[in-house]
């Protein structure tokens, strides 16, 4: 029986709404250390303030990159990511470049993806590659992503940002995030090496625990008190 300590230790507390104020940052990462959830995930100027916040705690601070489109150049993201490692950040979520993915520059892809894991692991960190399920739709590119993350030996492939919403030919906006099939395709096609974070519309207990039977271990999220409150009230202190 999966226990309330398991599951915290799946969430990625996200500290990153853009509105956000280093108030804001005080208080989420008292929800994080509270909960002894396994990370927060702050913006790269919050690194500081998180490591500061959270010393002598169970809980390892992440920091994205290239967040949330992934458009800056692989310079720009590796410099990006030595920053934050820098700063004190152990977790590393790094945006893929979008475009070039979709318009089939396997080589531009995997060299990015290259380069900042080989940063990330000179400094001691773990990366997550973001693929962006709400743009990067065919599942022959998500498998072709999972090889080149696979082959270039990333610690995390990741579902999503959160933040990426598509203009409908209605002018209405689409959002979709994690799902459980793109979580279960990218467990099945990433090496044993390589594992799942989903992120993006998890916001209940039981979003939660299918995303994990469908192969996730790590978990992007806002609703976190939510989801352990509910867990501590299902299950038990014990559970």
């Amino acid at each position: 029986m999966i226990t309330v300590k398991e599951l915290a230790k799946m969430i990625d507390h996200s500290i990153l709404n853009p509105v956000m104020t280093d108030v804001d940052l005080i208080r989420e990462c008292g929800v994080a250390k509270k909960y002894h959830v396994a990370s927060v995930c702050v913006k790269p100027y919050a690194v500081k303030k998180a490591v500061e916040l959270l010393k002598g705690s169970d809980v390892e601070v992440g920091c994205v990159i290239g967040f949330p489109h992934g458009n800056s150049s692989t310079a720009v993201k590796v410099f990006e990511a030595e920053q934050a490692c820098n700063d004190g950040a152990t977790e590393i979520d790094m945006v893929i470049n979008i475009g070039k993915a979709l318009g089939g520059d396997w080589e531009y892809v995997e060299k990015e993806i290259k380069a900042a894991t080989d940063t990330c692991h000179l400094k001691r960190a773990i990366i997550k590659v973001i693929f962006e399920t709400d743009y990067v739709k065919k599942d022959e590119d998500k498998i072709r992503l999972c090889e080149i993350c696979t082959k270039v030996g990333v610690d995390f492939v990741k579902t999503s940002t959160g933040y990426g919403y598509v203009k409908q030919p209605n002018g209405d906006y689409n959002y979709k995030g994690a799902t459980i099939d793109d979580v279960k395709l990218m467990r099945k096609h990433s090496g044993p090496k390589v594992q799942v974070k989903c992120a993006g519309g998890v916001r209940t207990l039981d979003d939660l625990l299918k995303m994990r039977e469908a192969g996730a271990i790590r978990s992007g999220a806002t609703a976190t008190e939510v989801m352990l409150n509910e867990a501590l009230h299902r299950f038990g202190t014990t559970g």
